[in-house]
């Protein structure tokens, strides 16, 4: 399936995982063979974690990058870290070591993230025709493979036997009120958007909004984008477009953020 605007997005299915993609076919066979090379690098296994610089291509150190540079933004703001639309769960990862090295004993500053781990449970009208629902799974039982890394993550960190994130399985449209049921005590610093789609990020952000503080980032992965216009209707719908000022960096072309002030 092509994108009507420029015709540069497509949708690619790899093992049964339906994503879009804007790499042509020159790119995809470079990043093949480019991947051939990490299957096959010549480190010594207690090597390659220490210069995974090797691999890391410029757009995907350039996200990494404006990762960390959200997560400074909220450092001396009180709250948990919550994603939403958490897939394979880098973004999780990175939150916990970055919250290792800026403050390693606030084990108050938990981070949640909110997925199916099945793909989109549905879509609506407003998210066009690019998407369908199942789009962007991941492989059976991940949500436990990624607890593992986390543990694993948390395990090199202050204050280890205290467990500082937590997994939400399922539809957020459902599991997120119940989240909040469960603690009425919930203040958030940072809350991402990776739903891509307009129900559960429109139900989301409504449920959301009054547990920001002053000083609250609310970050988003697809807005402005018109392979996923339901990101942007459910922003322009519950918060508005004129209220706060929808902030970017020169580090991604597509990830934005406003601040609560």
């Amino acid at each position: 399936m092509s994108n009507t605007a420029d015709n540069t997005v497509s949708k690619v299915a790899v093992d049964s995982i339906n994503v879009l993609s804007g790499a042509d076919p020159v790119e995809l066979d470079r990043r093949a063979a480019f991947m051939q090379q990490y299957a096959s690098s010549p480190l010594p296994d207690t090597e390659q974690l220490q210069n995974l610089g090797l691999y890391i291509n410029r757009p995907a150190l350039s996200r990494l990058l404006f990762m960390h540079e959200l997560y400074q933004k909220i450092v001396d703001v009180h709250g948990v870290i919550m994603e939403f639309g958490v897939r394979w769960g880098q973004n999780l990862v990175l939150f916990s070591n970055f919250r290792g090295i800026y403050e390693p004993y606030n084990y108050n500053r938990k981070i949640i993230g909110f997925d199916t781990f099945s793909g989109f449970p549905s879509v609506d009208e407003k998210d066009g025709t690019m998407v369908a629902a199942g789009d962007y799974g991941v492989t059976a039982n991940y949500d436990d493979y990624l607890a593992a890394l986390l543990d694993y993550h948390e395990s090199e960190s202050p204050i280890a036997h205290k467990q500082k994130y937590q997994l939400i399985k399922g539809d957020a449209t459902n599991s997120f009120a119940q989240y909040l049921t469960d603690h009425p005590e919930t203040i958030v610093a940072f809350a991402y958007f990776d739903f891509d789609i307009y129900l559960p990020t429109c139900h989301c952000l409504e449920l959301l909004l009054p547990r920001l503080t002053k000083g609250s980032v609310l970050a988003f992965d697809e807005l402005n984008c018109p392979e996923f216009p339901g990101e942007t209707i459910a922003l322009l719908e519950v918060i508005g477009l004129s209220k706060y000022a929808i902030k970017r960096s020169p580090l991604n072309p597509l990830i934005s953020y406003l601040i609560v002030e």
